[in-house]
């Protein structure tokens, strides 16, 4: 599956979600509720900021008329989210990216023009929201012209798929062998790093775990110890 705006807005992913065993979508009501509880807290006629930190980096998904790099205090990236479709299987799921509380974060920040932030943000919620694994939540962020208002997307700890307790060590032999409808696990932790390395931008944890990838996926043995990651529930 190609994860395209045309696909999204079709609802393609949430159809997908539908056929897994143990994996509610959210339904179209409760979508376009969570936006517009969201959007409730944005003055009308504005533009609006998102601050991407994963592969929205690369890969947005919705029209934006401007980008920049930004930063996020109170919160980091790391892999803390179970997946069995995107990228991953129920017989060995993966993991995505998430932002988890303390820390800072490096991203993009994207502008959607005032008069498209209706469908813009439709796309996006069918995109991040389509199982509620996300919270939507109003930060502020910071680039090169100062602070701003931002939306972006944070970890739901009360979700099921939540991953709160592997180490990276872990998280590496997750990310190094799972696979699923959108790719490799693998293959997203290296767009996300080159394409935050193009941008000027580093994160040192996300480094420690492809480095430890890069090994695993190296071993003669096709790593040892990749299916021993049982310490959260799967999805």
């Amino acid at each position: 599956m190609l994860l395209t705006r045309e696909a999204l807005l079709a609802g393609e992913l949430q159809r997908l979600v539908a056929q897994l065993e143990g994996i509610r979508a959210l339904s179209d009501e409760e979508l376009h509720a969570s936006l517009a509880r969201t959007l409730a807290r944005h003055p009308p006629g504005q533009d609006l900021w998102v601050f991407a930190y994963g592969s929205l980096i690369w890969n947005p998904t919705f029209h934006f008329v401007e980008r920049r790099v930004a930063r996020l205090h109170g919160y980091h990236r790391r892999f803390c989210l179970w997946t069995s479709l995107g990228r991953g299987t129920p017989e060995r799921p993966g993991l995505m990216l998430g932002l988890d509380r303390g820390g800072s974060c490096c991203g993009v920040a994207y502008r959607i023009a005032a008069a498209t932030v209706a469908t813009e943000t439709e796309a996006l919620w069918r995109r991040e929201m389509v199982t509620g694994s996300y919270t939507p939540t109003w930060v502020r962020i910071r680039d090169a012209e100062g602070a701003r208002p931002a939306l972006t997307f944070v970890i739901n700890h009360a979700h099921e798929r939540y991953a709160h307790r592997l180490d990276e060590r872990e998280v590496a032999e997750v990310v190094a062998f799972a696979e699923g409808r959108l790719g490799a696990c693998r293959e997203y932790l290296f767009n996300t790093l080159r394409h935050l390395t193009e941008l000027g931008l580093r994160d040192s944890g996300l480094e420690r775990v492809a480095a430890v990838v890069g090994e695993l996926r190296a071993a003669p043995s096709g790593g040892a110890g990749a299916d021993e990651v049982s310490r959260e529930p799967r999805p």
